[in-house]
């Protein structure tokens, strides 16, 4: 099974204890333990019960419900309280952005059992009557099970990218294949996929075939031929082509796309009296041009190589005719983290475990930012506490050579747009992140206001996560992201790319618009754990498909640099506010 599959009954387990009114430190347990096992870096499938209990917040009784869900898909505990549960609950909670409490809700007054009963009664607003339940609730249901009958199209990219590349590492093991790519949009680095399409060279393709379509998670063959087969793997359709060495770069530009790029240049072929497909480029006598490298083909057409995350005719051909495609940023461009949270709130890792693993990354500094006080379910710290973690971070840096921790927090922004903590606070630390963990249902006019005020006071550095959407799980909050950009640029706030599969937030639309306006750019991980470190190439790669560069984020800059440019931005700020 999949770790988001078996994290998924642990947070539903979670949920129903809370309607149940069970004891909320049970459940906290439950969610915490979903948490880490969903980030999980290693299947939990193989992992055994010693090496389960080394996770964080995961203790023997649940390392065998764990075990118990892989042997059987399920667990006792969690059929048991789906007995309990009011018939229909389920169906209600997997609806996105919908909690326990009004699901419950909902269900006492209506007897709710399936989506097609739900949807009809929020759009008749027949729920708007109960407490807390207004117009724009309706609107967000609706949007919730919109989401929820969508949700077999597409998945997070950062779900479906480690099952393809388990697949590609097992067949380079165990089949007789030559060169093997990743294609269609988990290439391109889109943040939700379909399915997962891989390429390859080989002498002898039937044994591909045959390595491909016999894996051991391979739980259908749908179709299965000499030189491609389809399986269902782990519960996502996979598909393998194996194709002539001759044609390998011409079938991965092909079989990449997107769609729009690839009619781009076929128009040039077009234009030049040329044919384009998977097999190569050709004459107008059929004669092969290019076909062997994706470099070929593109320098046949006098373009400068152009990238996968590059690929979504958004200009891109014209800049390569020109020779002005950006230098994109590298993941080794990155020299620090500067959103991770820590033990002292509901990361689950020290403050030093969580240093060194981010030195064993070559990093010159990371940037602790647990929460702020509001935040109760995350064990948020009040005045007394920052402080107390401030000396900490302090006795640690006296210990480290070469490597910095800087004192960062994860300040709430309340509805009102004021923070949870005061300035007094604030301006003792290295750098603030703001954000909204709450009121996601408020007007644009709320919303921004809030985004935007926060951005107004002179110790906040970062706007962390600024839609606050969940990939499949919650959509964006209604913000004028234009009026947020520009006093962004107003006041030299930074923007954040949440690197987190599921959030990716600013997404690369956004993140492009940014970048166009001059505005700064952290990316960051958001890292509860030690191995959420290494979900930075997410948020790198959605920079690329934003067209950002080195200079436009803030922690490609060395520890020197980095601090003088808070320091040199905290000073501007006071003096601007």
């Amino acid at each position: 099974m999949k770790n988001a599959q078996i994290a998924k009954i642990f947070y539903d387990i979670a949920d129903m204890l809370e309607i149940m009114g069970e004891n909320p430190f049970r459940i906290r347990a439950y969610r915490r333990a979903a948490q880490n096992l969903e980030s999980h870096s290693k299947d939990l499938a193989e992992l055994t019960k010693e090496e389960l209990l080394k996770i964080p917040g995961v203790g023997a009784d649940l390392a065998g419900k764990v075990m118990e869900i892989v042997a059987t898909g399920t667990c006792k505990d969690y059929e048991a309280l789906k007995r309990r549960s009011p018939e229909g609950i389920a169906t209600l909670l997997a609806i996105p952005g919908l909690g326990p409490k009004t699901a419950k809700l909902i269900y006492d007054r209506f007897k709710v059992h399936d989506l097609d009963t739900l949807e009809k009664l929020a759009r008749d607003h027949r729920l708007k009557g109960l407490p807390k339940i207004k117009e724009k609730t309706e609107l967000n249901i609706l949007r919730g099970i919109e989401m929820v009958k969508k949700g077999g199209e597409r998945m997070p990219l950062g779900r479906v990218l480690p099952v393809a590349n388990q697949i590609m590492e097992i067949l380079r093991k165990r089949a007789p294949v030559c060169q093997m790519e990743v294609a269609g949009s988990i290439r391109r680095w889109k943040e939700t996929v379909r399915d997962i399409d891989i390429l390859a060279t080989s002498s002898e393709p039937e044994k591909v075939m045959d390595a491909f379509a016999s894996l051991a998670k391979a739980r259908e063959v749908i179709a299965k031929g000499p030189t491609k087969t389809t399986i269902i793997y782990d519960g996502i359709q996979a598909d393998i082509r194996v194709v002539e060495e001759g044609s390998f770069g011409a079938a991965l530009c092909y079989f990449t796309g997107s769609k729009e790029h690839n009619i781009r240049l076929r128009e040039l072929a077009v234009k030049k009296g040329w044919k384009l497909n998977e097999y190569g480029l050709f004459d107008k006598n059929n004669r092969s041009i290019a076909g062997k490298t994706e470099e070929d083909i593109y320098r046949a057409f006098g373009l400068q190589f152009i990238p996968p995350e590059l690929r979504e005719d958004r200009g891109e051909i014209d800049a390569a005719l020109k020779g002005q495609l950006p230098k994109l940023i590298e993941l080794s461009d990155i020299k620090g983290d500067l959103h991770t949270h820590s033990k002292w709130t509901d990361g689950s890792y020290t403050i030093e475990q969580m240093a060194e693993a981010a030195r064993r990354l070559g990093y010159e500094y990371i940037a602790m930012s647990d929460h702020s006080k509001s935040l109760g379910i995350a064990r948020g710290l009040n005045e007394e506490k920052v402080m107390e973690e401030m000396q900490e971070i302090d006795a640690l840096n006296k210990k480290l050579r070469g490597f910095r921790i800087l004192k960062g927090l994860e300040v709430d922004i309340k509805s009102d747009g004021t923070l949870d903590l005061p300035d007094g606070i604030l301006s003792k630390l290295d750098l603030v992140n703001a954000s909204i963990h709450s009121g996601f249902r408020q007007s644009r006019e709320q919303i921004t206001k809030r985004i935007t005020s926060a951005m107004r006071n002179p110790f906040v550095t970062i706007i962390a996560h600024p839609t606050g959407r969940v990939i499949g799980g919650r959509e964006p909050y209604d913000l004028n992201m234009e009026e947020a950009l520009r006093t962004a640029r107003e006041t030299g706030t930074f923007m954040e790319i949440n690197a987190y599969p599921d959030r990716l937030d600013l997404n690369d639309q956004n993140a492009m618009r940014a970048g166009e306006m001059g505005i700064r750019i952290a990316i960051s991980t958001d890292s509860h754990l030690t191995s959420h470190l290494n979900m930075m190439k997410y948020g790198v790669q959605i920079a690329r498909r934003a067209w950002l560069e080195k200079k436009d984020i803030v922690n490609t800059l060395g520890l020197k640099e980095l601090t003088a440019l808070l320091k040199e931005k905290r000073k501007r700020a006071v003096a601007w506010a």
